[in-house]
């Protein structure tokens, strides 16, 4: 429980730190509303990111296992991402999706892919 709390506070801090930065160059409330808009969700996609991946992958077998659960948590989190940026009137959407996107597919990629290649063990072994 405790390094959740660490994790998704990192992920506020950091990730919100990025989107004010992305938005510098406008004015003082639409890069505080970016930052605290990105540092929410980043926590929020922290604390669930982990469960959503061990869930997708429990759901597809072979290679579909490997490519889909990564692919569909990119593809949420870009959309929810885009969509709450949007309605908050973030100024630098792209910009400031850029960096949390990228380490959150790229952290469920690589998650996954441990999943995987211990699921396709441990078949392996019963086999």
């Amino acid at each position: 429980m405790r390094s959740s709390i660490v994790h998704v506070g990192f992920a506020f801090l950091a990730m919100g730190s990025w989107a004010a930065f992305a938005n510098r160059a406008h004015p003082l409330p639409a890069l505080l509303l970016a930052g605290l808009i990105q540092g929410t969700l980043s926590a929020i996609i922290t604390l669930l990111l982990k469960r959503g991946i061990e869930y997708l992958a429990s759901r597809f077998t072979g290679l579909a296992a490997l490519l889909a659960p990564p692919v569909i948590a990119g593809l949420v989190s870009a959309s929810l991402l885009t969509l709450i940026h949007t309605i908050g009137g973030t100024p630098e959407i792209a910009r400031t999706i850029a960096v949390p996107l990228t380490v959150a597919t790229s952290y469920a990629a690589l998650y996954n892919l441990s999943l995987w290649r211990s699921r396709k063990a441990t078949d392996h072994g019963a086999e």
